[in-house]
């Protein structure tokens, strides 16, 4: 089957496929699935400003401490603890992930 595409494979030096090259309105739309990333944004908060996962999610959502213990039932300085953890349980980490509207894995680099 011949369908048309709009997709171009550029080849390397040695004859083989070393890219693709696909239409940025149709790369736009298949990262709108992709709803598993996690922003740059966040990533540079927790790595070059040494926070946890769950802080850096927070700040980057603008939501405050309260806010997210508010979503979560507990106080606020219960979820401080947990944010500040080096490791959260996967229990907390799918609960405080379900506080921020992410997936669990999101919380897990």
């Amino acid at each position: 089957m011949n369908a048309p595409t709009n997709i171009q494979t550029i080849m390397g030096p040695d004859g083989k496929p070393a890219f693709v090259v696909i239409p940025y309105a149709d790369y736009i739309a298949k990262r709108a699935n992709d709803n598993d990333l996690i922003p740059h944004d966040v990533v540079r908060r927790a790595l070059a400003d040494d926070m946890s996962p769950a802080r850096a999610w927070r700040e980057h959502l603008d939501l405050t401490q309260t806010e997210v213990a508010n979503r979560l039932g507990v106080s606020q300085s219960a979820y401080a603890q947990q944010e500040t953890s080096g490791r959260l349980r996967k229990a907390s980490r799918e609960k405080i992930a379900a506080a921020l509207g992410i997936k669990p894995a999101q919380l897990d680099f």
